[in-house]
């Protein structure tokens, strides 16, 4: 099976880094070589991509652990740095964090402001929880119903087209807390976080997911517009992860579920290469 849907991301990557080199010196690199120090902001708003452990207080999931794979590799000290959705771009494009490996899919639009690894590292859509008994069976019936979101999320644009009423929040807690609380009669979030939540989670056995996956996407790493060095010193390592089985290996650790074909589609891409 052909990767096309990663094409564009990869294409784009390669416009952006062969355009960038020219224009300006990538000064984040440099940064973390010369302090040792790797600075990732991550969203730790709940499920397998990014929590808080309640035994150990501790971050815990996949970004958290390609982050600190990423330091490792770059013989860095990695600092996590909780980022909203509503305010991720802003951190990253402020300086305040080196990278955003936060939840964040690639879109043309996000293209346009920051820059990115051209390999991406998952593939994520999105789904709604619903109450079981709710008459939604599809996307097209959210047409002029309450739908509760993350602020910045890119599930904001589709959801518009379908002519849903958005209720934006700054983070997905507070969205699925809106859902139960009846403000909205959807809520919707990555499938990643949504399925866990309705399948093992008691509270949830009322509510129900709406498929297919709304606007699925590659997710990649995050870099700042022009940073050409620091995109060119990950993507190999992110091939890598994907080559040897790190990420699938990461998927299962987490307990995602259900489990990624593009992450085995992408593995079998770089062992061929």
């Amino acid at each position: 099976m052909k990767l096309n849907k990663w094409l564009p991301v990869a294409l784009g990557s390669i416009i952006a880094l062969g355009s960038s080199v020219a224009a300006q010196a990538d000064a984040t690199l440099d940064k973390i070589e010369q302090r040792h120090v790797l600075v990732v902001g991550v969203l730790l708003s709940g499920g397998p991509f990014g929590s808080i452990d309640p035994t150990t207080q501790k971050p815990k999931g996949l970004n958290v652990d390609l982050a600190n794979e990423l330091g490792r590799q770059l013989k860095a000290e990695v600092q996590l740095v909780p980022v909203l959705p509503a305010n991720r771009v802003q951190f990253l494009q402020q300086g305040k964090v080196d990278l955003l490996i936060a939840n964040m899919e690639w879109t043309a639009e996000r293209g346009e402001i920051l820059g990115f690894v051209p390999t991406p590292f998952y593939r994520i859509g999105g789904a709604a929880a619903v109450l079981k008994d709710s008459k939604i069976a599809r996307w097209e019936d959210l047409k002029d119903q309450p739908v509760c979101t993350s602020q910045g999320s890119s599930y904001v644009k589709p959801l518009t087209e379908f002519g849903a009423q958005l209720k934006a929040f700054k983070s997905s807690s507070e969205s699925l807390l809106a859902l139960r609380g009846n403000n909205c009669v959807a809520a919707v979030h990555d499938s990643t976080l949504i399925n866990p939540l309705i399948n093992d989670s008691p509270e949830w056995k009322d509510y129900r997911v709406i498929t297919p996956e709304l606007n699925p996407a590659p997710s990649v790493i995050w870099t700042r517009r022009g940073e050409s060095d620091t995109q060119a010193k990950l993507d190999p390592i992110v091939k890598e992860l994907h080559r040897s089985g790190w990420l699938i290996d990461a998927q299962t650790r987490n307990r995602i579920s259900p489990a990624s074909p593009a992450l085995v589609e992408l593995q079998q891409q770089f062992k061929g290469a």
